[in-house]
């Protein structure tokens, strides 16, 4: 979620910079929640919604709806629903943003081939959807470094995110996420003495 925030960030920076109005801070926080539903219990409800829809249902039911629309479009598989090809140029830029930094996000930086690659080599059965769906995703990256002005080489992170977890932190923010909901991310602790930080 980290790498996703700060691609997103570079993204909407470069696109407020090319002159088009962009919502950085709403771009920034719908991407470092994009995969919130991954958070969820086994057995919650919101589960069976499916990935991308489940987040979004979350955040609407916890009062954040302005969010909800920003992360819905993002899981690869929305690549292959009617419309997709519209959605690449017609949809708000945040959700642009959003989708296609977590296309090019895993631990690091990464190409969309590499990001195709790895999900093709994880779910060959799904090879022909992923194809069509990285043809979707192709066009979204062309029109989108097209639109804020850059090469998708160019493409990088704005790193922010520890360091505001950090100043959250020192601030007297507590970490209330229990580490048995959140696999796979580390629980921050607030430190005892926030001048410590």
């Amino acid at each position: 979620m980290k790498v996703v925030a700060e691609v997103a960030s570079f993204l909407a920076h470069r696109a407020s910079r090319a002159g088009l109005a962009v919502d950085r801070r709403l771009a920034e926080t719908a991407a470092l929640l994009h995969d919130v539903d991954k958070a969820l219990p086994q057995d919650h409800p919101l589960r069976e919604l499916g990935h991308g829809a489940a987040g979004a249902a979350w955040l609407r039911e916890h009062g954040h709806a302005e969010l909800a629309r920003t992360l819905i479009a993002h899981p690869v598989t929305r690549f292959t629903d009617p419309g997709a090809e519209s959605w690449v140029t017609d949809a708000p830029i945040e959700e642009r943003i959003v989708t296609y930094a977590d296309k090019r996000a895993t631990q690091r930086v990464v190409s969309l081939e590499q990001r195709f690659d790895r999900w093709e080599r994880k779910h060959p059965d799904y090879r022909e959807r992923l194809d069509r769906a990285f043809r979707v995703a192709r066009r979204l990256e062309d029109t989108l470094c097209t639109a804020i002005g850059i090469e998708a080489t160019d493409v990088e992170r704005l790193r922010w995110v520890d360091d505001a977890m950090s100043r959250a932190f020192a601030a007297g923010v507590p970490d209330q996420r229990p580490a048995e909901s959140v696999v796979g991310l580390p629980v921050f602790e607030a430190p005892a003495d926030p001048s410590a930080a």
